[in-house]
């Protein structure tokens, strides 16, 4: 079995990633740390390297619209139309007419719970041919842009027939502020981040500290990283709810062992058990995550995470329906963020851990590569700590 450290340092020699930083707990503290490679020119990588976790913002979005469902404030499968009337103009695009889009009204109403489960229709253009080619004949702007326009992507299909990976928890922020009253940022910091002691998560990078960012990286051609500027914007005209977060690995592995904690947090709780069991089980029935095939290679390599393992969505998180042998248990959550910053959470045998780069593209097969040894390393080392 491979030490944890030697895969980092390995990993970072080799050319599979550019810096690395880890980190593992159990339900109560830190078992284990580690970082290799400079994150920025002259400056080593660290835990306390700030990273631009994008898709690992969509479980902090999914928990702030739960604490609204919790208390009475929204409904898992209330239409989401009736907080946002304007989510009621999108259409399902089915295909073009040459180079005209053909559009028709939705057959189902999008839920609350569709859009958590990626089950709403939205789905992003970098999986999805249609959609990318959509953007580029009506020039709607990508909703990483954080322009408002950039909400208005229309549907891969009626909500509810399928799984799709996508938008829609950026939708669900809007949703959240629609019916709490304050913009999603102030909510997330006063009603997520402060109670878990977040104090390095933020929407703008200078919340943290600029001076610790991590420099995005590309690999080219010749196999080698290269700088490449990749940031969500500074004070958008909205904040992404799937993507505008900058955390580190310390802070957010105290948002993981909320999960492993059952939804209670060192002082206090946060979620009551039954929302935890929503965002925890299977929230899309007999629906499955799909592999992602890509259509813009550059941004990502093709997603299919541990090939053959059936896969669900919980309220928040995609779940393995079955355990991977010397990995993650059955039941076990997880997800990433497009720059290449992974996390899983294991409830049953009370591990968590993230790691995390800043490089493209996202599932590189190199860096799964490294991403698997170090989860078979960690399950070698820590084994069952419940």
């Amino acid at each position: 079995m491979r030490d944890l450290e030697g895969i980092l340092g390995d990993a970072v020699a080799a050319g599979d990633a550019p810096y690395l930083v880890a980190m593992v707990a159990d339900r109560d503290t830190v078992l284990w740390s580690g970082a290799a490679g400079e994150a920025a020119p002259g400056r080593a990588a660290a835990t306390d390297t700030v990273f631009r976790i994008y898709s690992m913002t969509k479980a902090v979005g999914s928990l702030a619209a739960m604490l609204l469902v919790e208390r009475g404030q929204l409904g898992l499968d209330q239409p989401v139309d009736e907080v946002l009337p304007q989510f009621a103009e999108l259409k399902v695009l089915e295909g073009f007419d040459g180079e005209e889009p053909v559009l028709r009204p939705p057959k189902t109403r999008a839920t609350i719970r569709h859009l958590a489960t990626h089950t709403s229709g939205l789905v992003y253009e970098y999986w999805n041919a249609d959609l990318a080619a959509y953007l580029t004949h009506t020039g709607l702007p990508s909703v990483i842009s954080g322009r408002g326009a950039g909400l208005a992507y229309p549907l891969a299909f009626d909500p509810g027939t399928r799984w799709g990976y996508g938008i829609g928890i950026d939708w669900l922020g809007r949703v959240v502020e629609a019916v709490d009253g304050r913009r999603i940022d102030r909510f997330c910091a006063e009603e997520v981040f402060a109670p878990l002691g977040m104090t390095d998560t933020g929407f703008e990078a200078g919340e943290a500290d600029p001076d610790r960012l991590a420099t995005g990286m590309s690999r080219g051609r010749d196999g080698n990283h290269a700088p490449f500027g990749m940031t969500p914007p500074s004070e958008p005209e909205f904040y992404g709810m799937g993507h505008a977060l900058f955390s580190t690995a310390p802070d957010y592995l105290k948002f993981l062992q909320l999960f492993l904690n059952g939804g209670a947090y060192p002082g206090g709780r946060l979620i009551d058990p039954e929302s935890y069991e929503v965002m925890t089980t299977n929230q899309i029935g007999d629906l499955r995550v799909t592999p992602m095939v890509s259509a813009m290679p550059r941004l990502s390599a093709d997603v299919d995470l541990f090939p053959g393992v059936e896969k669900t969505h919980t309220f928040g998180f995609v779940r393995v329906e079955e355990g991977v042998p010397g990995m993650r248990s059955k039941g076990s959550l997880g997800w990433a963020g497009i720059f290449n910053t992974h996390y899983w959470i294991d409830p049953a045998t009370g591990i968590a851990a993230v790691l995390m780069t800043q490089a493209l593209p996202f599932a590189d097969p190199r860096f799964m590569e490294v991403f698997h040894g170090f989860e078979r390393a960690v399950y070698g080392r820590f084994g069952n700590t419940s």
